[in-house]
């Protein structure tokens, strides 16, 4: 039997290697450092400032509450002093209300943090409300607030709760780091996760070029019944929550579906881990695991940093730049955010600063399109770039819908394989947003 996959998709230059036998080093934060906290981590309306300036906060104390249905807790990750509410530049440009808190590197923290609690003995009701005072939301980057994603209309049809494992993003190592140190989370998480679908089972999805991951977790669940591993095939974009719910159920999704809508739940592997550290822990989500690599960086390492440390401080922690870096990306190189400075807050969302001494992009010079089909061939969700590239060129909403634009997930492929170098996703990026507009209009 064959690897689990998807039709489409790409292979890229992982660049793993210059990361992946690093193991994780925590990063504490400094006294006296600010750390700065937006409203605005996750999908969704942003959350309301509980604080207000001069007050004295405490470590795994709730800052700002979730401001919807779909929003999520803001949590303080230091102890320290409340220097203003401000708006302050995050990774993808814009400019966030932000709670700036004074870190007084005494480490108070609220009652009970850090504690030992038996999951086993708490109601699925009780796990919900513990997963969404931790604050937790997707850490893979799309940031959806998990006790809503733990929550679907029907808790009965779900059949399969999917750990994403694949990490498909070149350069990007911090998931395999923790399968590699910190299985017992990842574990433990879903196994909470597990008491709220009587149904489901379980299923870790580890891309095939992470094969001690792979060995070391599927010797941890061979007792578990309801948890297996499941091998996927090496290829870009597999960790995609479509391709992956495909690759292990069969099963399709578009965008006027949720995955609960195809009977699955799927979180990342540090979300996962993070469940398990609220509910397990008594330890709320104030930290991520962050790879800082590229060539333009002295030491690539993965990081476990607090939540609200400034970029800066990591590439110091990674020995600084060997060479001026001419791009800088939040994220990996297919699907990151290129940055012009590194003054921004660790988020929920951040994932990886990935520094490169040459922009190769830049570099390439468009030219016409030579109907080759080749972005055909590997767009995951089976659409026509060139056509919508045509109809993007001419600003045409009407006939980007017609032709399913709408279903693009920017995963970069079509760019990545085109020949004439055209920037298709970039270009598609920005038809989206001007359909999803229009449509709010």
């Amino acid at each position: 039997m064959g690897l689990a996959t998807f039709i489409g998709g790409i292979h890229p230059y992982e660049g793993k290697e210059l990361s992946e036998d690093k193991p994780i080093k925590v990063l504490e934060p400094l006294q006296g450092e600010i750390m700065v906290y937006p409203l605005s981590q996750h999908i969704g309306a942003p959350a309301k400032p509980l604080v207000a300036k001069g007050d004295h906060v405490l470590k795994g104390q709730i800052i700002a509450e979730a401001g919807g249905f779909i929003s999520a807790n803001v949590l303080s990750s230091v102890s320290g002093t409340v220097k203003g509410i401000e708006s302050k530049l995050v990774a993808n440009g814009a400019m966030v209300q932000s709670i700036l808190v004074e870190n007084d590197g005494e480490e108070e923290a609220i009652e009970g943090f850090g504690t030992d609690r038996d999951a086993t003995k708490l109601s699925k009701e009780e796990i919900r409300k513990i997963v969404k005072d931790a604050g937790i939301v997707g850490l893979g980057g799309a940031g959806f607030p998990t006790h809503v994603k733990l929550t679907p209309k029907d808790e009965n049809a779900i059949d399969y709760v999917i750990v994403n494992g694949a990490e498909c993003e070149p350069y990007l190592t911090s998931d395999y780091r923790t399968m590699m140190e910190r299985p017992e989370q990842i574990i433990g998480g879903l196994k909470v996760m597990l008491q709220l679908f009587d149904n489901a089972k379980g299923v870790i999805g580890i891309e095939n070029n992470k094969p001690e991951a792979i060995k070391k977790l599927t010797e941890m669940v061979k007792d578990e019944p309801r948890i297996e591993v499941c091998p996927l095939l090496t290829k870009y974009p597999q960790g995609g929550e479509r391709t992956l719910i495909y690759a292990v159920t069969g099963r399709e999704i578009n965008s006027s579906m949720l995955p609960a809508d195809a009977g699955c739940i799927v979180d990342n592997i540090d979300t996962v881990a993070s469940i398990y550290n609220a509910v397990c822990k008594t330890t709320p989500l104030i930290r991520k695991i962050i790879t800082v690599t590229g060539d333009a960086i002295a030491e690539p390492q993965n990081f476990e940093v607090r939540l609200g440390t400034n970029y800066q401080r990591l590439v110091e922690a990674a020995g600084g730049f060997k060479q001026e870096p001419e791009k800088m990306i939040s994220g990996g190189p297919m699907m990151g955010q290129a940055l012009f400075s590194l003054d921004f807050p660790v988020a929920k969302t951040s994932s990886a600063l990935t520094t490169f001494t040459k922009d190769q992009v830049a570099a390439m010079e468009p030219s016409a399109c030579i109907r080759c089909g080749r972005c055909v061939g590997v767009c995951p969700e089976h659409l026509v770039p060139p056509l919508m590239m045509k109809a993007s060129t001419a600003h045409d909403l009407e006939k980007f819908q017609s032709l399913n634009g709408m279903e693009c997930v920017e995963c970069g492929c079509c760019a990545y394989a085109c020949p004439a170098r055209r920037p298709l996703t970039q270009a598609f990026k920005e038809m989206r947003k001007a359909v999803a507009a229009s449509r709010r209009k």
